[in-house]
């Protein structure tokens, strides 16, 4: 996609994750919205409320994103055939406290690493999706491409070299695990570009984000089955939010409360949906009952994702200091105008905030058509 958009209008931004964390979390999550189907008395009752569901809909489901738009249906389908297969079978007196390998219930992960589905889309996916190599990019030879990485592993390391080179000409890279500071240096590097868009867009005429109660209500419904991310806070509250001159620490503290109410939202969803496929549990305490040699297979199958995840460790850490750089200079600057005599400061805080408007208009011009992806 960035290949049909103009380089000098287009900024990106990316957050990477821990390449083992991420293939858990794909195990994990995938499992966890195909379990929220199994309300439904067999495969193809809900596979058809599915489809009905998500055409009544204007919210986007988790269906309809890269990679769970493949990954979902896949333990969708052998979620259902576990469970009639247990349903023929009868009561059995099988015990695992091992919440990943409990293939009476879900697919153990260790089969889940080593299906090919697994190793089209999961493995290395991060490098991939920088590189534009996914099953869901418009290059059309990207399949052939990432195929014969596959059977010549070598061929990996020139994927490798152009993610990385991407990684550097980002306008940012945050790291999940770093999520706190990830977001404030987010806020820092281009909050105020951020803020100011919302401001004029939240300030044109006749726009209305309300929505009606019965819309609301109706997709409240759809969500425990769909996942529809439209049921987040409402976009009129960050209309409401944003009708100011809002400053970086302001726009961190509406972050952080709508964080909140998110991960809030999804710990319930995540414990109700869950309890379908009881007794197995996926936490931080169940993964560290996962054999040692199993993580070290993970991390082999994603060799690729674990050295970019270290080079954008790098660029997050000279991100860091230069946004400290930034802040303390900005300190400075005031404690010197602080000592100096009324008469100066009042001169020397007219030409700067002259100067500062003068810069204003010259990059806001350059930047008003400016599209982030």
């Amino acid at each position: 996609m960035m290949s049909k958009l103009p380089k000098e209008k287009t900024s990106v931004v990316t957050i990477l994750r821990n390449p083992i964390d991420r293939v858990f979390s794909t195990y994990e999550f995938s499992v966890e919205v195909a379990a929220r189907f199994l309300v439904h008395p067999n495969l193809t009752s809900a596979t058809h409320m599915a489809g009905r569901l998500r055409s009544k809909t204007n919210g986007v489901s988790t269906l309809d994103i890269w990679p769970w738009k493949y990954l979902v249906p896949w333990m969708r389908e052998d979620l259902f055939a576990r469970r009639d297969a247990r349903t023929r079978r009868g009561p059995t007196n099988y015990q695992n406290n091992d919440s990943y390998n409990m293939e009476d219930t879900v697919m153990p992960l260790h089969e889940y690493i080593n299906d090919p589905v697994a190793h089209d889309i999961i493995h290395n996916g991060a490098t991939f999706q920088v590189a534009g190599l996914t099953n869901n990019s418009y290059f059309a030879e990207s399949h052939e491409v990432r195929h014969c990485i596959q059977l010549h592993q070598s061929l990996g390391e020139y994927v490798l070299k152009v993610a990385k080179k991407r990684l550097d000409n980002m306008l940012y890279v945050g790291l999940t695990e770093d999520h706190r500071e990830s977001a404030s240096m987010f806020a820092n590097v281009v909050g105020s570009q951020i803020i100011s868009q919302l401001v004029t867009s939240s300030s044109k005429p006749g726009v209305s984000h309300n929505k009606s109660g019965s819309d609301s209500n109706n997709k409240n419904q759809q969500n425990d089955v769909l996942d529809n991310t439209s049921g987040t806070p409402s976009s009129g509250n960050v209309s409401t939010t944003f009708n100011k001159n809002m400053t970086v620490g302001e726009l961190m503290e509406a972050y952080e409360s709508c964080i909140s109410s998110l991960r809030k939202a999804q710990s319930r969803r995540r414990i109700s949906s869950l309890k379908r496929i009881s007794p197995a549990n996926f936490s931080k305490e169940a993964r560290l009952k996962v054999p040692e040699s199993l993580l070290q297979q993970i991390a082999s199958l994603n060799r690729l994702d674990i050295e970019l995840y270290k080079h954008a460790q790098s660029i997050f850490a000279q991100q860091h200091k230069h946004v400290e750089q930034k802040l303390e200079m900005n300190k400075g600057m005031l404690k010197n105008l602080e000592s100096l005599p009324g008469w100066e400061f009042l001169s020397i805080a007219i030409f700067s905030l002259l100067l500062l408007f003068l810069v204003y208009q010259y990059v806001n011009a350059r930047r008003t058509s400016k599209l982030k992806v």
